[in-house]
């Protein structure tokens, strides 16, 4: 005879319920704070219209972030993990890097590139910014890093400044905004500047 499993009781059933509802609304706050992000000055960014495209009241959107400072850290947090999740590559692979790196751009390039405008204007975005050049590099060093083992340590560090460049966020503006090429295009013109940082000299 088949042992019966012990229905689940319905308080946990209603726990579960509440912590899911709790966080499709954390998720739906901190999308709604991107967005706007995307296109707004952030001095210019409300929480009332946060929570109102988010579906919720204020007072939830203060209860769980505390402020708008609060909500740009936990949006940051969120953004890098999602960065991450793009930029997943082959160690060494240069077209599953740039691959990699399109995909990002094409996503919150936008987005970055408005906080970056706003970064002389409003210092509080400085420190969050920061963190994202850092993690760049980190990303780039990373994945280089067969190449960059055998250089010396000056030459090691010249080497990730220009891949740095070769791979920066206003390249991808440049190329794709700017002058309105394909994809194709700029991974064309990304990958010859890559391969020029990691000739031997």
């Amino acid at each position: 005879m088949k042992k019966k499993t012990a229905a689940k009781p319905p308080r946990d059933y209603q726990q579960t319920a509440r912590a899911e509802a709790a966080e499709a609304s954390t998720r739906r706050i901190i999308e709604a704070f991107l967005k706007r992000a995307e296109t707004e000055w952030f001095d210019k960014i409300k929480l009332d219209d946060i929570a109102a495209d988010a579906g919720v009241t204020v007072q939830t959107v203060v209860r769980k972030f505390g402020s708008k400072m609060g909500l740009l850290e936990v949006a940051h947090k969120h953004m890098g993990e999602s960065v991450a999740v793009r930029r997943v590559v082959v160690p060494g692979d240069l077209d599953s890097a740039i691959d990699a790196l399109t995909r990002d751009y094409e996503d919150v390039g936008p987005l970055v590139l408005r906080l970056l405008d706003q970064e002389q204007m409003h210092p509080v975005l400085k420190p969050t910014l920061d963190v994202g050049r850092r993690g760049h590099r980190d990303w780039l060093q990373e994945t280089f890093a067969e190449r960059l083992k055998p250089l010396t340590p000056a030459r090691r560090e010249a080497t990730l400044d220009a891949l740095v460049v070769a791979a920066d966020i206003y390249v991808w503006k440049l190329i794709r905004l700017d002058m309105g090429r394909s994809i194709p295009a700029y991974k064309q013109v990304v990958r010859q500047m890559i391969l020029a940082a990691l000739e031997p000299r």
